[in-house]
Protein backbone atom coordinates (compact mmCIF):
# COMPACT_ATOMS: atom_id res chain seq x y z
CA UNK A 1 0.00 0.00 0.00
CA UNK A 2 1.45 3.43 -0.90
CA UNK A 3 2.73 5.47 2.04
CA UNK A 4 0.29 8.43 1.59
CA UNK A 5 -2.65 6.03 1.60
CA UNK A 6 -1.38 4.27 4.75
CA UNK A 7 -0.98 7.63 6.46
CA UNK A 8 -4.47 8.72 5.43
CA UNK A 9 -5.98 5.49 6.76
CA UNK A 10 -4.06 5.88 10.03
CA UNK A 11 -5.27 9.47 10.41
CA UNK A 12 -8.86 8.50 9.69
CA UNK A 13 -8.73 5.65 12.20
CA UNK A 14 -7.23 7.81 14.94
CA UNK A 15 -9.67 10.61 14.20
CA UNK A 16 -12.56 8.17 14.59
CA UNK A 17 -11.23 7.04 17.97
CA UNK A 18 -10.41 10.48 19.37
CA UNK A 19 -13.23 12.55 17.90
CA UNK A 20 -16.21 10.19 18.10
CA UNK A 21 -18.50 11.05 21.02
CA UNK A 22 -18.61 8.08 23.36
CA UNK A 23 -21.43 7.04 25.65
CA UNK A 24 -19.20 6.87 28.73
CA UNK A 25 -17.88 10.33 29.71
CA UNK A 26 -14.82 8.88 31.49
CA UNK A 27 -13.55 7.00 28.43
CA UNK A 28 -10.01 7.63 27.15
CA UNK A 29 -11.32 8.89 23.82
CA UNK A 30 -13.61 11.45 25.43
CA UNK A 31 -10.89 12.64 27.80
CA UNK A 32 -8.45 12.94 24.90
CA UNK A 33 -10.94 14.94 22.85
CA UNK A 34 -11.59 17.25 25.79
CA UNK A 35 -7.82 17.67 26.32
CA UNK A 36 -7.43 18.64 22.66
CA UNK A 37 -10.25 21.17 22.94
CA UNK A 38 -8.63 22.65 26.10
CA UNK A 39 -5.27 22.90 24.33
CA UNK A 40 -3.57 20.40 26.66
CA UNK A 41 -2.52 18.20 23.74
CA UNK A 42 -1.52 18.98 20.19
CA UNK A 43 -3.34 17.59 17.15
CA UNK A 44 -2.12 14.45 15.46
CA UNK A 45 -0.75 16.19 12.37
CA UNK A 46 1.61 18.24 14.57
CA UNK A 47 2.69 15.08 16.40
CA UNK A 48 3.41 13.26 13.13
CA UNK A 49 5.47 16.21 11.89
CA UNK A 50 7.50 16.25 15.12
CA UNK A 51 8.04 12.49 14.92
CA UNK A 52 9.17 12.67 11.30
CA UNK A 53 11.70 15.38 12.20
CA UNK A 54 13.08 13.33 15.10
CA UNK A 55 12.96 9.82 13.61
CA UNK A 56 12.82 9.17 9.87
CA UNK A 57 10.51 6.42 8.65
CA UNK A 58 6.87 5.43 8.37
CA UNK A 59 4.55 5.72 11.36
CA UNK A 60 2.77 2.37 11.61
CA UNK A 61 0.99 2.79 14.97
CA UNK A 62 -0.11 5.64 17.21
CA UNK A 63 -1.37 5.49 20.77
CA UNK A 64 -2.37 8.36 23.07
CA UNK A 65 -2.19 7.67 26.79
CA UNK A 66 -2.27 9.55 30.07
CA UNK A 67 0.87 8.66 32.05
CA UNK A 68 1.94 10.14 35.38
CA UNK A 69 -0.36 13.12 34.94
CA UNK A 70 0.64 13.99 31.38
CA UNK A 71 -0.51 12.98 27.92
CA UNK A 72 1.93 11.02 25.78
CA UNK A 73 1.76 9.93 22.17
CA UNK A 74 3.51 6.62 21.59
CA UNK A 75 4.40 6.01 17.97
CA UNK A 76 5.85 2.92 16.35
CA UNK A 77 8.02 3.92 13.41
CA UNK A 78 9.44 1.63 10.76
CA UNK A 79 12.72 3.15 9.67
CA UNK A 80 14.17 3.10 6.16
CA UNK A 81 16.62 0.46 7.44
CA UNK A 82 13.70 -1.84 8.38
CA UNK A 83 14.15 -1.37 12.15
CA UNK A 84 11.15 -0.67 14.35
CA UNK A 85 11.39 2.13 16.88
CA UNK A 86 9.05 3.17 19.66
CA UNK A 87 9.00 6.92 20.15
CA UNK A 88 7.23 8.69 23.01
CA UNK A 89 6.30 12.33 22.48
CA UNK A 90 4.89 14.70 25.07
CA UNK A 91 1.44 15.48 23.68
CA UNK A 92 1.51 19.10 24.87
CA UNK A 93 5.02 20.22 24.01
CA UNK A 94 5.80 17.77 21.17
CA UNK A 95 9.14 17.05 22.84
CA UNK A 96 10.53 13.57 22.14
CA UNK A 97 10.99 12.03 25.57
CA UNK A 98 11.96 8.48 24.64
CA UNK A 99 13.24 6.78 21.52
CA UNK A 100 13.90 3.04 21.71
CA UNK A 101 14.97 0.56 19.07
CA UNK A 102 12.64 -2.43 19.06
CA UNK A 103 15.06 -4.77 17.37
Amino acid sequence: MPRPLRLLLLLLALNAVVMTPLAHADSDGERARAALERGEIRPLDAVLAAAKTAVPGDVVAVDLKRDDGRWLYKLRILGPDGRRRDVKIDAGSLKVIDDDDDD
